[in-house]
């Protein structure tokens, strides 16, 4: 794609909301990955568990460009200190173990996998998509709710799960246990 926008003489971008996750996944330097592209948003809180926030990397006069358009849009914060110190520490400390919510993600799978009436995608990172039977999805979604077990559902009976910083393998250990549960007491 890099090539294609180069031949036309265009700039790129990259929205690099799960960079991180992509190179913890391939193994490889978050810069070769972005490797090419005139300009590149990370998302500090997807994965790095920041509270909040994103960074644009480019040239200076890039930089400079999109703090006058963010200033212009009304996306400027006062006292912004602490969020990026949070986003700072995300980056010192979060990037390394995001391995972890890999094995966390396929954990899952692996789990689920072993399900009657589930049908799991193996996951590529952190994120673990399930179809749900269809006599089976209502049920699952209302019995998962009333534990307080946070569920994604998507049209069609389609879950998505994803494992973070806040998600260890006894919680992925009590997924499952509770799935299995919901579906073997299903009528």
């Amino acid at each position: 794609m890099v090539d294609f926008a180069r031949e036309r003489k265009l700039a790129t971008h990259l929205d690099g909301a799960r960079l991180f996750n992509a190179a913890a996944a391939l193994g490889i330097d978050v810069g070769s990955l972005a490797e090419g592209y005139d300009s590149v948003s990370l998302c500090l809180s997807k994965g790095l568990g920041a509270p909040l926030g994103s960074v644009l990397v480019g040239e200076a006069a890039l930089i400079a460009r999109g703090r006058r358009w963010r200033k212009m849009l009304g996306g400027g914060m006062r006292q912004a200190g602490i969020v990026a110190a949070a986003g700072l520490y995300a980056l010192d400390h979060h990037v390394d173990r995001l391995v972890e919510d890999h094995a966390n993600a396929q954990a899952l799978a692996d789990g689920f996998a072993g399900i009657e009436g589930l049908t799991v995608t193996p996951p590529q990172s952190n994120l673990v998509f399930v179809d749900v039977a269809p006599e089976l999805a209502t049920r699952l979604s209302e019995a998962l709710h009333e534990r307080g077990i946070a569920a994604n559902f998507w049209p069609g009976g389609r879950m998505r799960w994803v494992t973070h910083i806040d998600v260890d393998r006894v919680a992925v250990d009590e997924v499952i246990a509770a799935v299995g549960e919901i579906t073997e007491s299903r009528i």
